[in-house]
């Protein structure tokens, strides 16, 4: 590609995702927010596109793309529904690293059903008291023989109690960094178990729950790379789960762009549309202009993790930064341009404000997220 244009492959698969998700997601994602709705059957649909193994290798049966799809891919269903788009996001984290990093054994055993979705994975770091301070994590793995007794738990993790397969950070050593491993570990292992499903301000489409370890026996070929490359492991994921996070900002803020250009066309106040108010055209062209600055820096991140570039890290939390508390505002201001409408559960505006909320908290927060680009900054 060139810096400001997609090749004809990628148009070619944004414009699937788009259509998928016209068809599968955006006509139900308010009834799945509303109910409470996990919508597995539209998750494996998206699936059958090669949807859960975006960048998983075409040798262990994913289609093998880079970050920038990925991104097309996630903003597209994210138009219908950043929620159940981001759970897409997180599964495909967790496939990528088994295929990144994982022996042959761990991939033949899990790639076969994570690549259909037949089984789902959780991505399983942050804890009640290791949250912005990862590499603080307690939960802790002790190697017995040809098993790891694991012991600890983790919090707010999407798919909890639903999910089949948990891709977990423990300590296996040290305190600090270099004392974390990967594990996989199966929700139906002796000692797993899960808490109450969290009530949620948005990302209703979603179950999030802390999941509990309790002497779990984990057999060691279930080791993700090698011990104490586990906290290298879960960093490099983030990289593109950060990318994806704010791919789901830009959909959602541009549907709701496109939500607040219909609703003030049609809506009428003083003798004329809202629409031809001049503070209405400002905001709405702000909130467009916005938009598109974080999308051309969130792309050109995405194109730096595909090739590994030096400054691949900085650029991910620059672009996860500016896409999520920019889509935040675009939706804020969209609601607004709806009145007292979009405060109503009728409109989706309310929807995407409380499901774009969030992505300014996960995947590292935005403070720590300015943490990282400046201290890369002055490593310099």
């Amino acid at each position: 590609m060139t810096q400001f244009d997609l090749t004809e492959d990628q148009r070619a698969i944004q414009d699937m995702a788009r259509r998928f998700t016209a068809d599968a997601i955006t006509p139900h994602a308010g009834e799945w927010d509303e109910k409470h709705v996990f919508p597995r059957d539209a998750i494996r649909a998206a699936a059958e596109l090669g949807f859960g193994s975006i960048y998983v290798s075409e040798e262990s049966g994913g289609i093998g793309l880079g970050r920038l799809e990925a991104a097309l891919i996630m903003e597209a269903m994210a138009y219908g529904c950043p929620s159940t788009s981001a759970f897409i996001s997180i599964h495909n984290m967790g496939a990528w690293m088994i295929d990144r990093f994982g022996a042959q054994a761990v991939k033949d055993k899990y790639l076969p059903d994570l690549i259909p979705m037949t089984r789902m994975a959780s991505y399983c770091l942050t804890e009640a008291g290791a949250g912005s301070d990862a590499s603080s994590l307690k939960t802790r793995a002790v190697r017995d023989g040809d098993h790891y007794v694991v012991t600890g738990s983790k919090q707010f993790i999407s798919g909890g109690g639903e999910n089949e397969i948990y891709v977990v950070m423990v300590r296996t050593g040290e305190d600090g960094p270099k004392g974390i491993s990967c594990l996989v570990i199966e929700k139906d292992m002796p000692g797993v178990s899960f808490g109450a499903p969290e009530r949620k301000l948005g990302w209703h489409s979603q179950p999030t729950a802390q999941v509990n370890f309790d002497g779990v026996r984990v057999p060691v070929e279930n080791l993700v790379g090698a011990e104490g490359e586990g906290f290298r492991i879960a960093m490099m994921g983030l990289d593109g789960g950060r990318l994806n996070i704010g791919a789901c900002s830009l959909g959602g803020a541009q549907r709701c762009i496109d939500e607040a250009v219909r609703y003030t066309k049609d809506r009428s106040q003083f003798g004329k549309a809202i629409a031809e108010f001049q503070n209405t055209q400002f905001m709405l062209a702000d909130m467009q202009t916005e938009l598109e600055a974080a999308r051309t820096l969130l792309y050109a991140a995405a194109v730096k993790v595909t090739d590994n570039a030096p400054d691949k890290t900085r650029f991910a939390a620059m672009a996860k930064r500016f896409a999520t508390d920019t889509g935040s505002s675009v939706v804020d201001r969209a609601l607004q341009l709806h009145g007292g409408y979009g405060y109503l559960m009728d409109y989706p505006i309310e929807r995407f404000w409380r499901d774009l909320r969030v992505h300014s908290i996960l995947e590292g927060t935005n403070q720590v997220m300015r943490m990282i680009i400046a201290r890369d900054m002055l490593r310099d």
